[in-house]
């Protein structure tokens, strides 16, 4: 096995394959190559870019519409060019208008991920369990939707259209709005930030055979239900945006503090992976397997002498 740096071909086919499938689709989040490994290698299905994740890990800064679309999709195609699973990408508002969204799409297509969830949120946009969002005419959301599925050169290419309206014109009026997202061509529906395991419900009902995304956010607005019960309702797509960034962020503290009190991580040492198992998890036998296939082979003695093979 070679060590790759693009981006695997066939992630929208490969998702597709999964919706059709009939199960639901488990993505964990990821907030950079590093974990989106430890999501593969954890025998997850799909993995979900996190824009909350990114904003935090690139910027340190929340999810209040900070970065750029080139920020974004730059994570995301580091992202897919490490994984073999389908990559699902939060691509924000699709970065303005129509036209925007053309070219969001294309550059998220050419990141090499499998799908992406735009959402109606006015520019700049908030992680969607925060207080103070706004919504944007659903008419004009309508039409970035629209534009999304025509742009995409992959038929199979999974455009999630999101609405933030549950929190600013309540749950009808978010349903409403998904509605005409999906006559739109939306492909599946996220509605975020629903309040209640009723309003889950609700939601499915709402939408007979049509995948829809359930958001399991630590601390956010959903209650937490179980992903046996979130199956059961019939949610097709279920993402887990923030847990890896949480425990991260637990993990970092843990050994930091350790060497701020001891001076040493020594104490802490027999609960993280060895040097050893980490490069090989990150793929050092692989590089070091093609740097062998590349190496440059040693001329023969006879050829060393004057470059003819004559003394």
């Amino acid at each position: 096995m070679t060590a790759r740096l693009t981006p695997r071909p066939g992630g929208p086919a490969r998702l597709r394959a999964l919706l059709d499938s009939g199960e639901t689709i488990v993505a964990p989040g990821a907030f950079d190559p590093l974990s989106a490994r430890l999501v593969e290698e954890a025998g997850f299905p799909a993995v979900y870019m996190t824009g909350f994740g990114t904003s935090a890990s690139l910027i340190g800064r929340p999810d209040v519409g900070l970065l750029t679309m080139t920020e974004m999709t730059g994570n995301a195609g580091r992202i897919a060019a490490c994984v073999d699973i389908p990559v699902i990408a939060d691509a924000d508002t699709g970065y303005g208008n129509p036209l925007n969204v053309i070219r969001t799409v294309g550059a998220y297509e050419a990141a090499g991920v499998a799908g992406i969830h735009i959402e109606d949120q006015v520019a700049p946009k908030k992680c969607g369990h925060m207080e103070g969002k706004l919504v944007i005419p659903a008419g004009e959301m309508v039409e970035k939707v629209r534009a999304a599925v025509e742009a995409r050169t992959q038929p199979e290419f999974v455009i999630i259209a999101r609405t933030d309206a549950r929190a600013v014109e309540g749950l009808e009026a978010a349903l409403e709005r998904a509605r005409m997202y999906r006559e739109a061509g939306a492909d599946a529906l996220f509605i975020e930030a629903l309040t209640s395991e009723a309003e889950a419900a609700a939601a499915v009902r709402a939408f007979p055979g049509v995948p829809l995304l359930f958001n399991w956010a630590e601390g956010g607005k959903t209650p937490p239900i179980s992903l046996d019960r979130v199956t059961e309702l019939g949610y097709r797509i279920v993402i887990f945006p923030i847990s890896t960034l949480l425990a991260a962020t637990a993990a970092m503290r843990q050994i930091l503090q350790e060497i701020a009190q001891a001076g040493t991580p020594a104490a802490a040492m027999p609960g993280l992976p060895t040097f050893a198992e980490f490069v090989e998890f990150i793929g050092l036998p692989q590089v070091r397997e093609t740097e062998q296939r590349y190496a440059v082979k040693a001329a023969p003695e006879t050829e060393r002498v004057d470059g003819s093979g004559q003394a």
